[in-house]
């Protein structure tokens, strides 16, 4: 035996003059074409939408979570960040010159009375004109992006400053050590020291990688272009005995050597950096 349709459950419950015979699949309520939202199985309705979409579990964008997962290369993008805000600021008419002036390399001493060390590191984070600091945040993201996930953030941090460093110990060796220089190349070639050294331990093809560092080291020597190859050659070497550190604590066992090695390191950076002084 048939039973009679109520009228009102074939029109939609938001608009009640439009007739429909499409049913929510969560509530069972009538709903229209303007009130239907697709779902895995069928239709439903806004409020049935709404519901599901709060109860959903919060996720962060896919681009956020590559910018700031426990993967991402967070302190390649500090690092950038940091080099292109000095940049700016170089760039200003007013403080342009003092802060390029407070920051770049000049050695421990820029005056003959004036003992300022800390430039030896912040001369890697400025840069003389727009090409130079697009190539060396170039190279910076390409290295950062292999370096920093297989190092870790803090052992990367310290490669990066460890040889940036020791380009300036190789600036302050071999060339004027009142020579005003800037730029992030040698931290750069410290990367790539790292790299290589990393590579070649481990058994992995470091040929091309090879052929890019001698490149560069060629193009460092041509004096048309300016380029403060002792800087590049100075990061190389510490870079790649960071490098070496690595490799070879790598083991749970001789873990506990890495930091009083990288110790050791710096410390002898230091004391090369007197030399000129002594």
């Amino acid at each position: 035996m048939s039973q009679p349709v109520d009228a009102r459950a074939t029109y939609c419950y938001r608009h009640p003059d439009r007739q429909s015979y499409v049913l929510c699949q969560r509530c069972g309520r009538t709903i229209c074409p303007e009130c239907q939202t697709p779902a895995a199985v069928g239709v439903i309705c806004p409020e049935c939408m709404a519901q599901q979409r709060a109860e959903a579990p919060r996720t962060k964008p896919a681009w956020v979570t590559r910018m700031t997962g426990s993967g991402a290369p967070v302190v390649t993008y500090a690092i950038i960040a940091l080099c292109v805000v000095v940049f700016i600021l170089q760039q200003l008419p007013v403080i342009g010159s003092t802060v390029t002036g407070a920051l770049q390399y000049a050695g421990v001493y820029s005056t003959p009375i004036a003992f300022e060390p800390w430039r030896m590191l912040t001369t890697v984070f400025t840069h003389g004109s727009i090409l130079h600091i697009a190539l060396n945040m170039y190279t910076l993201w390409i290295f950062g992006m292999m370096l920093e996930p297989l190092l870790g953030r803090a052992r990367f941090a310290a490669l990066f400053i460890a040889s940036g460093f020791a380009g300036s110990v190789g600036v302050l060796l071999i060339a004027n050590p009142l020579q005003p220089v800037v730029g992030a190349s040698g931290a750069i070639f410290g990367m790539l020291g790292a790299f290589f050294i990393i590579q070649r331990r481990l058994g992995g093809n470091a040929t091309q990688l090879l052929v890019l560092v001698g490149i560069n080291l060629v193009i460092g020597f041509i004096p048309q272009f300016g380029i403060a190859w002792q800087a590049h050659v100075g990061g190389l070497i510490g870079g790649a005995l960071v490098g070496l550190i690595y490799v070879e604590t790598r083991s749970i066992a001789r873990r506990r050597w890495q930091l009083p090695l990288l110790i050791v390191l710096c410390v002898l950076l230091v004391a090369l950096s007197l030399i000129r002084f002594l």
